[in-house]
């Protein structure tokens, strides 16, 4: 393609994310985020970027996540809904798997001055990102805590497969190439937080790519000790969670037995979902029966109710 073709590509891809972004209604975005998603994708923006949320972002839309806020303002915008009806000024948000903290940043504005967040993210090349994005938004709330969680004191291997979805950073085994690798050392989530962070959390969510089966066992002996009204939202992945040696079954189990209820909250990462999901009805956690089989976004609450209010 000559360079007039070339320019006049990204004059037309810059338009269209104008259009899917700042337009309201739904009317053929579905197809234009598609053909927009696989376009960012390979050919990377680098910019500095605002969410509809109103924080901003340093991003690379070579990545997944950091390609939604770029081209939607936001990234899992029915978690995003949930959270800014549940968060609070003076609440505590612990975000395990914070990533580049963008569910961070966002209950730092909703928590307020006198609330609390504790950003926890194993790898280091996402924890400086989400300490540059925590700066950028004058978030002084943030506790940014580079380590990963488990049931055990033990040393743990990540892997990045892809930096198409760095999200995907994961200690599941995989055996054909990697981008990058790194150790480092797992504590119980307890330990990682603070009396008054535990005493004031009102969400603890959970983001750790098949590591959730490890991180709710140790997070168990914490639950009795949490406020009546915390929540905690778990994306649970059953199929890497059996590669670990877990079941979601067992995770299920374990908060049940602590007097939580299951919701499941609908989530879809696919391009031409995201603006139906924006401009349609609030989507609420649904009282889930029976196993988890697929990848969910579930919800954890005291809560006994058909739908979460």
């Amino acid at each position: 393609m000559s360079s007039t073709g070339t320019d006049l590509t990204d004059l037309l891809a810059t338009f269209g994310r104008r259009y899917v972004r700042d337009l309201p209604g739904p009317w053929g975005k579905a197809r234009a985020a598609r053909v927009l998603n696989a376009y960012l994708r390979d050919h990377p923006r680098r910019r500095v970027v605002e969410t509809l949320a109103g924080d901003r972002f340093a991003v690379d839309t070579q990545d997944l996540i950091q390609r939604y806020l770029y081209l939607f303002g936001v990234w899992e915008p029915h978690m995003t809904r949930w959270l800014g009806g549940r968060l609070a000024p003076g609440d505590c948000f612990v975000d395990v798997g914070a990533n580049i903290g963008v569910f961070s940043v966002l209950a730092s504005r909703l928590v307020g001055p006198r609330g609390r967040v504790v950003a926890v993210e194993a790898s280091p090349a996402f924890h400086r990102r989400l300490r540059q994005h925590s700066a950028l938004n004058d978030c002084r709330n943030i506790r940014a805590v580079n380590a990963a969680v488990s049931d055990s004191h033990r040393t743990l291997t990540f892997v990045l497969v892809s930096s198409r979805n760095m999200g995907a950073n994961s200690i599941v085994p995989w055996d054909g190439p990697a981008e990058s690798t790194f150790d480092i050392e797992a504590v119980p989530l307890p330990e990682l937080l603070l009396p008054e962070e535990i005493e004031t959390a009102r969400v603890v969510k959970i983001d750790v790519e098949g590591a959730e089966g490890a991180v709710v066992r140790g997070l168990a002996p914490l639950l009795e000790k949490l406020r009546p009204d915390a929540e905690i939202t778990v994306e649970v992945t059953p199929e890497r969670m059996a590669q670990l040696g877990d079941s979601a079954d067992d995770l299920l189990r374990t908060m049940t037995d602590a007097g939580y209820h299951v919701y499941r909250l609908a989530n879809n990462y696919a391009a031409d979902s995201y603006p139906r999901a924006l401009h349609g009805e609030p989507v609420v956690p649904v009282r889930w029966e029976g196993p988890v089989t697929q990848e969910s976004d579930l919800v954890f609450s005291k809560v006994d109710a058909a739908t979460l209010p």
